[in-house]
Parts: C-alpha cells; structure tokens; sequence
C-alpha cells in the first residue's frame, strides 16, 4: 500500500527534476520506473543539444551584449559643429563666435540624431537575437519532446 501511494511522488520527484526549461510534461505511458525516466530525461536533453545547438542551460534572457552607451554623442557633435562654425566665420571674413555658436547648435542636433540612430540599431539587434533564441528554444524542446515519445512516453 505504501509503494502505490510513494510511486506518483516519486514520478512527481523525477519530473521535477527534469529540466525546467523544457516546460513540457512527461508521463510515463508504458509503466517505466522513476529511475528509466531519469536516464531517459538526460539521454532525451542531451540528443535535443545535439540535434539544435541549443543548450537550454546555457541560455540567457540577456545572451546580447548590454545596450552600449552613446552618452557624449551631443557635445561631441557640438564640439565638431562649433570648431567647424568657427573656421567657416572666420574664412568669410566675418567673426568667428557667431559661427561657432552656429555650428555647436547644428551639431548638438546632429549628434542627437546620431545617438537615437545607434540606440534604435542596437535595439533592433537585439530584438533579433531575442526571435533566434525563441526559435531555437522552441526547436528544442520538439527534439526533447519527440524523443521522450519515441521511447514510449506521453508528452503534453
């Protein structure tokens, strides 16, 4: 009476101890042990890593570098604007701080244009990646679901 009432514990036990990343359920269909359910588990992960380059292990929610930072982009875009300014003034003739002011306005604006630009690129990079590792995660657990089948399992 007591092995019935520890045996779905002990099923209970090896699914948990399967991979949380699989977020699959498997029964098993044809009365294997807890043990032959384990084995299997690390058999069935370890041809799903094969078969997709995936290893759910070593997945991170952040694999992509962290945004890069574009703090300065202004002033520095001020900086060119104004020098720039300043010589172009003083080549027509006319003062040269007029024209750096000019230019140290155009080129904050510049500047802002250039960090937005290179925020929006890395963002779209990393919605990328996020879609590829969605995909291969998905790929996986297919694998890990068709081989769990293949051995007599149920997978839901």
């Amino acid at each position: 009476m007591i092995l019935k009432s520890i045996m779905p514990v002990a099923v209970l036990a090896a699914l948990a101890s399967a991979p949380a990343f699989a977020q699959q359920v498997i029964y098993p269909a044809k009365g294997q042990s807890a043990a032959k359910q384990q084995k299997d588990e690390t058999e069935c992960n370890a041809w799903a890593k094969k078969q997709t380059g995936y290893d759910p292990a070593q997945a991170t929610p952040y694999a992509v570098a962290p945004p890069p930072q574009h703090e300065g982009e202004r002033a520095r875009g001020a900086a060119r604007g104004a020098a720039g300014g300043a010589i172009i003034g003083a080549i027509a003739g006319g003062a040269a701080g007029p024209g750096a002011a000019i230019g140290a306005v155009a080129g904050t604006m510049v500047g802002g244009a250039r960090q937005r630009r290179k925020q929006e690129e890395y963002e779209k990079g990393a919605s990328q990646h996020d879609q590829a590792a969605a995909q291969q995660k998905q790929q996986y657990q297919r694998a890990y679901g068709a081989c769990f089948e293949s051995r007599g399992y149920t997978v839901k």
